[in-house]
């Protein structure tokens, strides 16, 4: 600190100044090396050369191509969990996210855009409109440019400012132009050079005024900061005042718990009988028995977040919005949820899944099969070459049923690995039955061509120029962090069917894949399936493949079956040019909740039972395969929760969105949607292992 700095001083007397070092963008150290290599002895400030034209995956990303500002409330990231650790420590009354944006938007500062989420307290809205205006005395003084209630609402709840307001605190986006085209100077539009030192100035402007602000308004900013929590522990935020997980699936109550943990949200059990509250998945009000289930309540400090991670529709202000609009924990986790409107009890630990001591003598093992935890469990079994085998159908054994799915592990073949495996069932916790002998009640055999042996798949993923960063990242993030299975990374302008001979599976994450206009690269990649290779695709990947006429096809939208549009009304194509952003949201899907009808009985869908809910994110559909496998389906009005534009509406319904479409001796996999978005997308998981594991064997 400068001691001649007066001002500084009386500041810091009321106000701790946090700083978090894991600057923004996130994939810093990559740029800087990049620019290094680029710029010359003076910048260039053409935007057209090579220092302003970052080459994939980009900077604004980590290693495993994750945007971090979209990670708070999940949390998936390495980086995330330590942040969010020191933040829950420390609680701050004010949090700032600085960031970039392209070069030609002057410079962003709250207040924010509409949709505010309904839990943003009326001082919350207030407080950040005098910071806006605090910082707005600072940049007209200098002539700069700026701009608020734009583009940047505070709806979604894993960002950078909604995740604090969430949490009590003035929560805000600053938005600096520059981004990966800004290097150390550049001309923008209106001819303008924008400088390094230009958007250093801006946010160090926007930084002080916050402190200043902040120290001028501390005894305000602390009573209504306890107010806050008070309210919350006195009231519960909301209708609902406790959500009740019922189900005994331990892997994915395992998985909820571990996400409550990271934010520090209390939970514990509840007991009762004939308890009444709202059914998620039926979306009814029902009775139903609450016997040893996990409880939430909302009586406690994280009452407000809880709100808004649980409640079943979310609010919107305004349709016009920046990111998801969906994203309650009952369908991300596929966990049987009521929300009861009444304050109820939520005492003691919730009951977890002890350890199954095994014996390294029996005939055979089976195990549960029917979340995320044991297809990684399945994962560690085969990266330690133990023989597994699936049934393919129902079985009872000694009087106990097992379903579709079920893991098997026989003696005969793994004599040398019996101990490995009692060692692996201990450490991951799987829930096992011994058997002594391989003749089932009902049901196949184990010798059945009904029981499936799992060959251990070599995987790839396509990466590169065409390929979203995002996509591709979670993909790879989940084989190396959570799987921890082997996956080779090729790059998608380099491939072809001589680099794919030692592949069983190849991963084609949402992009544009030059290939498929290459007829020979097509051709060949066509060939290797029909050899016996398996495609998993997704998104655009998936379209892209139904254009390619591999037997998937795209469903088509009423408006393009139509000749011509003589009954529409003939002015309809009069509209204003102020209103054109929001005529555009009739086409959009920013992202909501579909529920899936699936077809329990594919191997895909094994683990799931007849139905899974979706996150919609485009309006593609597929038409009905007759020689195909319709995995999953969304039928009429399938919406159960969050913005849908009218005309997108009318599209999705009547087709197919999760497919297996056989292909000589091989298969495509394809998901319309990305069943492992944002890696937050927990009970997708499974059904992306499965497409890995199961399909085709």
């Amino acid at each position: 600190l400068n001691p001649s700095n007066m001002q500084a001083k009386a500041w810091l007397k009321n106000t701790v100044v946090i700083i978090d070092p894991c600057l923004n963008p996130d994939g810093r150290e990559r740029y800087v090396n990049w620019y290094n290599q680029m710029v010359g002895k003076n910048a260039n400030v053409d935007v057209n050369t090579r220092e302003h034209s970052e080459p994939w995956p980009g900077g604004r990303v980590n290693h495993y191509y994750f945007d971090l500002n979209r990670d708070w409330a999940w949390q998936t990231q390495v980086e995330t969990q330590g942040r969010m650790k020191k933040y829950n420590e420390w609680l701050p009354q004010i949090h700032c996210d600085f960031h970039e944006q392209g070069i030609n938007n002057p410079y962003y500062f709250a207040p924010a855009a509409e949709p505010f989420h309904e839990v943003i307290t009326p001082w919350q809205r207030q407080f950040q409109t005098s910071i806006g205006r605090n910082h707005a005395k600072y940049f007209d003084a200098n002539g700069w440019l700026y701009f608020t209630k734009e583009i940047f609402d505070l709806f979604y709840p894993s960002y950078g400012d909604t995740y604090p307001l969430y949490n009590g605190a003035i929560g805000m986006t600053y938005e600096q132009a520059g981004h990966s085209q800004g290097g150390l100077a550049v001309q923008i539009n209106d001819g303008d050079t924008l400088t390094l030192n230009d958007r250093i100035a801006h946010h160090y402007t926007t930084s002080m005024s916050t402190i200043e602000i902040a120290s001028n308004n501390a005894e305000k900013l602390m009573s209504e900061y306890k107010k806050y929590f008070d309210d919350a522990n006195t009231n519960g935020v909301g209708m609902y005042k406790t959500f009740v997980v019922t189900g005994d699936n331990y892997g994915k109550l395992e998985a909820l718990k571990s996400f409550f943990d990271r934010n520090e949200i209390k939970y514990g059990s509840i007991t009762g009988n004939a308890l009444r509250g709202y059914n998620y998945f039926s979306g009814r009000e029902e009775s139903f028995n609450a016997s040893n289930s996990l409880a939430v309540s909302a009586y406690q400090p994280k009452s407000a977040l809880v709100k808004v991670l649980f409640e079943p529709k979310s609010k919107l202000s305004d349709s016009v919005t920046y990111d998801i609009t969906a994203w309650s924990l009952p369908f991300v986790y596929g966990l049987q949820t009521y929300a009861v409107k009444e304050k109820l009890p939520v005492t003691g630990n919730v009951k977890t899944n002890d350890a199954v001591a095994v014996s390294s003598s029996a005939y055979g093992y089976l195990i549960n099969y029917n979340s995320f935890a044991d297809a990684k469990f399945l994962s560690s079994l085969l990266n330690n070459g133990i023989k597994v085998r699936y049934a393919e159908k129902e079985f009872t054994y000694h009087g106990k049923s097992f379903a579709k799915g079920t893991i098997i592990v026989l003696k005969k073949g793994n004599e040398e690995k019996l101990q490995e495996f009692v060692n692996l069932v201990k450490a991951n916790h799987a829930a096992v039955t011994e058997v002594n002998g391989g003749f089932m009640d009902t049901g196949f055999d184990f010798g059945s061509e009904k029981v499936r042996f799992i060959k251990k798949p070599a995987v790839a993923l396509l990466t590169g120029r065409g390929v979203s960063p995002n996509a591709a990242g979670e993909v790879w993030q989940l084989f190396d962090g959570q799987l921890n299975y082997p996956i080779s990374l090729f790059n998608a302008d380099e491939i072809d069917g001589n680099s794919l001979k030692n592949i069983d599976v190849l991963i084609l994450a949402d992009g544009r894949y030059k290939f498929f206009a290459d007829k020979e690269a097509a051709a060949q990649l066509k060939m290797w399936v029909q050899q016996g290779g398996k495609i998993i695709a997704m998104e655009n990947a998936a379209a892209q493949i139904a254009k390619a006429d591999w037997g998937i096809k795209q469903k088509k939208d009423d408006d393009d079956k139509k000749d011509d549009k003589k009954d529409t009304d003939e002015y309809e194509a009069l509209k204003r040019y102020e209103n054109r952003e929001r005529d555009g949201i009739v086409n959009n899907i920013p992202g909501a909740i579909y529920k899936v009808d699936l077809d329990d009985s594919h191997p895909l869908a094994f683990g799931y039972g007849n139905s899974y809910y979706t996150l919609k994110l485009n309006s593609d559909m597929y038409e009905f395969m007759d020689d195909g496998w319709n995995v999953g389906v969304i039928k009429k009005e399938n919406q159960v929760s969050g913005f849908v534009g009218n005309r997108v509406k009318e599209k999705i319904k009547d087709g197919t969105v999760i497919g297996v479409q056989p292909l000589g001796n091989g298969s495509i996999v394809f998901f319309a949607d990305d069943p492992i978005f944002r890696s937050f997308w927990e009970n997708g998981k499974l059904m992306f292992a499965n497409a890995i594991f199961l399909v085709g064997q």
